[in-house]
């Protein structure tokens, strides 16, 4: 336990020093993809990648407006940061495995700033509810109640601050960024516990809209399933590309830019993730998007280790 809380110590302070670094550097006028590979290339370079032994936890999420998670930058994307945008800054840092998952938000219009504020609220209150046996409905109650409490006024009318009921916290294991634990913002009835040695992301995500998310067909992460089967692979283009993921990454998420990073052919990359896919040994996590046209959703995850 001491050394798996000696690496998560390491790959905090990378994770710090690299976010102190982007909120100071990122500007309006930006490409996504300049601001990806700013996080990205800082991240590698002060936590002196490694194979898999340290390195990037997960790929860069730079989420705008009405996205709220699990988007990044593929190649050939030119979308640029404008001053009216909000964007949720997600990346991860891992030290043999043991992953910092959190990420802060980016406004340049003070319009949003009671949204900021309502979310850091719930975020600082999921920290004080959470711990070595704590029940993670109630959590998520208390997250709800703080988040709720909360109003934003926008071109002359007012909105309650919704929390996201189909996102979620989660527990976090070793080279696996979702870890089979949840941790709602919302009230429910769930009994689970917080246990001794558990890493969770406490995740808050606040909306003016109407409090859920979908699915979007665009898809930017990928990671190896850790409960993946040996499947024979009759395509020679699918074999290689598992090896690329299992030697790069193992069950780390990863995004096609990592992939085109390491010299993998740009054509058929897609069809063999769609076959690594269906076979049931990669998994996709697809953008999660809102309401469009509505005011941005807002995410502030923080890192607890469960100890006593």
């Amino acid at each position: 336990m001491h050394a798996d809380f000696n690496d998560l110590r390491r790959a905090a302070e990378v994770h710090r020093q690299v976010r102190q670094y982007a909120r100071k550097t990122i500007k309006p006028g930006m490409t996504m993809t300049e601001i990806a590979e700013l996080i990205e290339n800082g991240t590698r370079a002060l936590v002196e990648e490694d194979g898999l032994t340290r390195g990037i936890g997960f790929p860069t999420g730079l989420s705008l407006n009405h996205v709220a998670a699990h988007y990044t930058p593929n190649a050939g994307d030119k979308t640029v940061l404008k001053e009216t945008d909000v964007m949720k800054v997600d990346f991860g840092v891992h030290v043999n495995g043991r992953i910092i998952d959190s990420a802060f938000t980016m406004h340049f219009n003070p319009r949003y700033d009671n949204l900021i504020a309502a979310v850091q609220d719930a975020t600082n209150t999921a920290v004080k509810h959470a711990g070595v046996d704590a029940i993670l409905g109630e959590i998520g109650a208390a997250v709800q109640e703080t988040m709720e409490s909360y109003e934003l006024e926008l071109d002359g009318k007012t909105y309650q601050v919704k929390a996201i009921r189909n996102l979620s916290g989660h527990s976090i294991n070793p080279y696996q960024i979702h870890g089979g634990k949840s941790v709602p913002i919302v009230k429910g009835g769930d009994q689970t516990r917080m246990e001794e040695g558990e890493t969770f992301a406490l995740e808050t995500f606040g909306s003016t809209g109407k409090g859920v998310v979908h699915n979007d067909v665009d898809c930017s992460h990928y990671a190896k399933r850790v409960d993946a089967r040996h499947v024979p692979l009759r395509s020679a283009k699918a074999k290689g590309l598992l090896n690329t993921i299992n030697q790069n990454f193992g069950t780390l998420p990863f995004c096609r830019r990592y992939l085109d990073r390491l010299g993998e052919e740009k054509y058929g990359v897609a069809v063999c993730l769609v076959t690594l896919n269906c076979l049931i040994i990669v998994e996709k996590f697809s953008r999660c998007w809102h309401c469009r046209g509505l005011p941005a959703i807002i995410r502030r995850p923080r890192v607890l280790y469960c100890a006593v």
